[in-house]
């Protein structure tokens, strides 16, 4: 099977890593499998440094202080200080909740075998995608610090959304970096090597499953 794998981008198109780049993926052991396999993994996460739980938590204290203070105007005479202050405990926590519902927004890409699997999280909604790795191009989607484009079968995911534009470029390198090895090189359950030309059935097409948690 034919290894497609797009040339790196030229000059504005994405900055050239550094010479000593960060290395954004990770070795990982997938213990729920069949004989644990070692996969590499992707985690690209919104950088958020407060969790849901700490939010509402803060949110119920910023309560507690408010319905005091007006509790307090309230037994001097002045009522409409607590219709205030409701409102605007409710344009908070609508705030808050808004920001919550993005808090866990991620990104993970595993590459097991020859497929890549990109689960994408947004709110209430999960979409996993699995690409096959023996076809996949990894390019830019416009300019400079864009996002990436992973395009197989003629199927196309945009990842990269919680990266800095200047790592972008590394994540590229480090998929295609990984793909290549995969492909060029699958061990076969007993230990030797196949080539991965080797006549099988033909190219799977992609497979998609999306949910909406809402």
């Amino acid at each position: 099977m034919p290894l497609v794998i797009a040339p790196s981008p030229g000059p504005g198109h994405w900055p050239s890593p550094s010479a000593h780049p960060p290395r954004i993926g990770r070795d990982v052991v997938l213990a729920a499998l069949p004989g644990a396999p070692v996969v590499q993994q992707w985690l690209l996460k919104r950088n958020c440094s407060v969790t849901p739980r700490q939010m509402a938590q803060v949110y119920g204290s910023l309560c507690l202080v408010s319905l005091l203070i007006s509790g307090f105007f309230l037994y001097l005479g002045a009522p409409f200080v607590l219709a205030f202050a409701g409102l605007e405990m409710l344009a908070l926590g609508l705030a808050m909740l808004v920001f919550a519902r993005h808090a866990t927004d991620c990104e993970t890409l595993t590459l097991m075998g020859r497929t890549l699997q990109v689960v994408q999280q947004d709110g209430g909604r999960y979409r996993q995608t699995e690409l096959a790795a023996d076809w996949l191009t990894v390019e830019p989607v416009a300019g400079q610090g864009s996002l990436v484009k992973l395009s197989s079968h003629g199927l196309t995911l945009r990842v990269g959304r919680f990266l800095r534009p200047e790592l972008r470029a590394c994540l590229a390198q480090e998929l295609r970096s990984a793909v290549r090895q995969r492909s060029a090189v699958v061990q076969s359950p007993s230990g030797l090597v196949q080539s991965p030309s080797a006549p099988d059935h033909g190219p799977s097409a992609p497979a998609i499953s999306e949910t909406d948690q809402n």
